[in-house]
């Protein structure tokens, strides 16, 4: 289904939180926009690409359809389709990954070819995301131009309280929002 609203590349990693993305998808989706979501394969261990797919009406990517992502062209074609890109929520991995250039999967392989504003949304243990090597690498992005927006506080999956919650949905949203009116 094509429509002409806004087109959001939606990223989705394997974090407690990927069941959050869903949520932002369909309201997202119900606002207007055109979500088309990448997930990887720990993403689909948390959420499946079909609830996607359901509040989205858009074709899902992951690593299963394409089981050598660098041969696969869809992701250049995905990259030029959207229009703002998000990481929701992004993992310690992932963030690492993207820092480095490194492309391995449909997801990261997307981002690297995506010419428009990038968000990322990290989500992970308070420990995982205050260690210098997550810290470093959340740097970098930023300097590269990528807005990066949360953790919050809070109780966290594990059970500890700390900073890594991924952002209340509505700050995600409305930064996606502003990442589509500014183009950066």
């Amino acid at each position: 289904m094509t429509r002409e609203g806004p087109r959001l590349i939606l990223g989705v990693t394997g974090s407690v939180a990927a069941f959050k993305a869903v949520e932002l998808a369909s309201s997202l989706t119900q606002k207007g926009w055109e979500v088309r979501t990448v997930m990887t394969d720990w993403a689909c261990r948390f959420v499946t690409p079909l609830s996607f797919s359901s509040v989205t009406g858009s074709p899902v990517y992951t690593d299963a359809d394409y089981p050598d992502p660098s041969c696969a062209k869809d992701h250049v074609s995905l990259a030029r389709w959207g229009r703002v890109l998000a990481i929701v929520p992004a993992t310690a991995n992932t963030i690492g990954k993207l820092a480095h250039g490194l492309a391995d999967n449909m997801l990261t392989l997307t981002t690297l070819a995506f010419r428009g504003p990038v968000l990322v949304a990290p989500a992970m243990n308070t420990a995982m995301y205050e260690s210098r090597p997550v810290q470093k690498n959340v740097k970098i992005l930023m300097e590269l131009g990528y807005r990066v927006v949360g953790p919050a506080e809070g109780r966290l999956a594990c059970g500890e309280e700390g900073r890594g919650r991924l952002a209340p949905l509505e700050e995600i949203e409305r930064a996606v929002e502003e990442l589509l009116a500014s183009g950066s």
